[in-house]
């Protein structure tokens, strides 16, 4: 086994968290159930991985077999990456042709080898009809990097692809004609819509997120709920307050639905435009360039928070549309300008 292959391995195998590991290398499938028997695991991971790269050695595993496992720890860490959404089309006319994935596998890989001399490409494939693709990039004159590929994940017979961000931004344009070319599609284009949450996107774009996702009950009637009001207040108060709460209730569960939302954790707005004012001689309203102004919401959940803000009394419902609109418009990153 080459060095390379074995340094890669090494790596690999040490980001596993030790209670995934046995797990992630019986999905590897490369090592025996009767190899893996004789590893210790219990010992330090040092250890462990010394006795792994030993018989990696005695299969001779190649640069692919690493690659494989290192696809399936993505697939198990796949928040580590931010993720962007692209959508492919078909030309004016264009039928839809029956998916074959190993003619999508062979084309896709030779474009790319035949654009770059030093690219390693390697497949695995999922049970829902989705193929994830790992891209080590390499130039004309250096071999691929293995620790900074692209991952990517296309389900076939559709026009959505899922790529991790990367900072090789120059072989964009050469992964978007692969796709384009081996999906059989006739442009692709980069969504405003990103995420860490590679199901989010998914269930997004696919319109799933009311369907994927565990439903919960909310059928109790508001008033039998605990609204933490005063038993000494006014009961015309108490009737007001009801009416209030019940109306922000409707509206949000109209807005949002009655399900647990896709998980975002950011939506980035960029506002352009021209200062206006009646006063003449302003010097903001002799300005050529417009006025920009940039507003990022964060939150570990931010639907689920923008959710919960009316029924909280931390602002008033509806929402606006911009914030409400996210899953609907499949998008996290807006640009306002001047009608």
């Amino acid at each position: 086994m080459d060095e390379t292959v074995a340094e890669f391995i090494k790596r690999t195998i040490l980001k596993i968290p030790m209670n995934e590991l046995t797990t992630i290398l019986k999905a590897w499938d490369f090592l025996s159930e009767n190899q893996l028997q004789t590893v210790n695991f219990r010992q330090r991971k040092e250890s462990v991985v010394q006795h792994l790269i030993h018989l990696c050695e005695e299969k001779r595993a190649s640069i692919s077999d690493a690659a494989l496992l290192d696809i399936i720890y993505m697939q198990f860490h796949q928040h580590q990456k931010v993720w962007e959404v692209f959508q492919m089309s078909k030309g004016p006319g264009e039928d839809v042709d029956l998916f074959d994935m190993k003619q999508f596998k062979n084309s896709f890989k030779k474009i790319l080898q035949r654009a770059l001399k030093n690219v390693t490409v390697s497949f695995r494939e999922t049970e829902e009809n989705a193929v994830w693709i790992r891209i080590a990039w390499g130039t004309q004159y250096t071999k691929p990097n293995q620790y900074k590929p692209t991952y990517v994940v296309y389900y076939s017979q559709t026009p959505y692809a899922f790529t991790s961000s990367s900072m090789l931004r120059r072989n964009t344009p050469l992964l978007g004609q692969a796709l384009t070319i081996a999906s059989k599609h006739h442009q692709i284009v980069k969504m405003d819509l990103r995420s860490r949450y590679l199901d989010s996107l998914k269930a997004i774009v696919f319109k799933q997120y009311n369907q994927t996702f565990e439903t919960h009950n909310s059928t109790t009637p508001l008033q039998e709920r605990s609204l933490g009001l005063d038993i000494n207040m006014d009961s015309r108060i108490i009737h007001e307050n009801i009416v209030e709460k019940e109306r922000v209730q409707r509206i949000t569960q109209e807005t949002f639905g009655d399900y647990p939302q896709p998980q975002l954790e950011f939506a980035q707005y960029k506002l352009e435009t021209k200062f206006k004012s009646g006063l003449n001689g302003s010097i903001l309203a002799e300005r050529e360039e417009p006025l920009r102004c940039l507003i990022k919401f964060s939150s570990p959940h931010l639907l689920e928070a923008l959710k919960s803000l009316a029924p909280a009394g931390i602002a008033d419902a509806p929402l606006s549309p911009l914030l409400t609109c996210i899953p609907n418009k499949r998008m996290n990153y807006f640009k306002i300008r001047d009608k």
